[in-house]
């Protein structure tokens, strides 16, 4: 046990000190998002209820974290590129503390939108401020795992190439599928079951619902953090068995 924790906080560190390399991706994947939030809140919360921060802040924490996808894919699939991955696999470290290592380096990156976000959020609208906020935080760390995870499922099946396109399957899943650009009342009841059961949706719902608060704290955050952590599990257990199978294929 403790010779695991040692290889993956060593893969964790190799990998923090690899993703500080490359400032321009951590900045792209924060400037973007953080764009959006200004810009759309100054265009249109006047106009509807759905660009209030309130409301906004947390659907942006969540859509920024649909970009640790396409990041933490181009770190694995570089990795494999340069044939550092196929240099690591005759070590004695398991599938299971690569995929540890990667995604708990990103982390950190999860957890720097959070903040930044919320904070600006809370720039537009200091009610904001509130212990709500440090919780929504901790929640969307819960649902960031669940994006990384995505990521290094798709590094690990993807190409360096390849990576790009079909992270933004994921980007556009949690833009379109989470319903944090417009209110689903009026949709089509096969569109909204089929939303409530994927987790672009639920996260949001579940990291919005912290922040503000609901009457029906199991039905509003329990529920939906559930079913974005099944969704974690299954992705993490995909990666960990394909990672294993490219290991033992070398």
């Amino acid at each position: 046990m403790r010779e695991s924790l040692s290889r993956i906080g060593t893969l964790t560190k190799r990998n923090i000190k690899e993703i500080l390399r490359d400032p321009l991706s951590l900045i792209f994947m924060m400037a973007l998002p953080l764009v959006m939030e200004i810009m759309f809140y100054f265009l249109f919360h006047d106009k509807t209820d759905q660009f209030e921060m309130k409301y906004l802040a947390p659907g942006i924490v969540v859509f920024s974290q649909a970009f640790l996808s396409l990041f933490t894919g181009i770190l694995i699939s570089t990795d494999r590129n340069q044939a550092f991955l196929t240099r690591l696999y005759v070590s004695k470290a398991r599938s299971h503390e690569f995929i540890l290592g990667y995604a708990i380096a990103v982390l950190p990156a999860a957890a720097v939108q959070s903040v930044v976000f919320f904070a600006v959020g809370g720039i537009f609208d200091p009610s904001l401020f509130s212990l709500r906020m440090i919780l929504a935080i901790v929640a969307s760390l819960f649902t960031s795992i669940l994006f990384i995870g995505l990521g290094i499922l798709i590094g690990t099946l993807c190409s360096e190439r390849s990576v790009g396109g079909v992270s933004s399957i994921v980007i556009t899943g949690q833009s379109l599928l989470s319903g944090m650009w417009f209110p689903i009342e009026g949709m089509n009841g096969a569109v909204v079951t089929v939303m409530k059961c994927l987790p672009f949706k639920n996260a949001t719902d579940a990291v919005q619902n912290v922040l503000l608060g609901t009457d029906d704290p199991m039905r509003g955050i329990v529920f939906p953090l559930l079913i974005v952590l099944a969704y974690t599990l299954v992705t993490l257990l995909c990666a960990v068995a394909l990672f294993k199978r490219k290991m033992e294929a070398r």
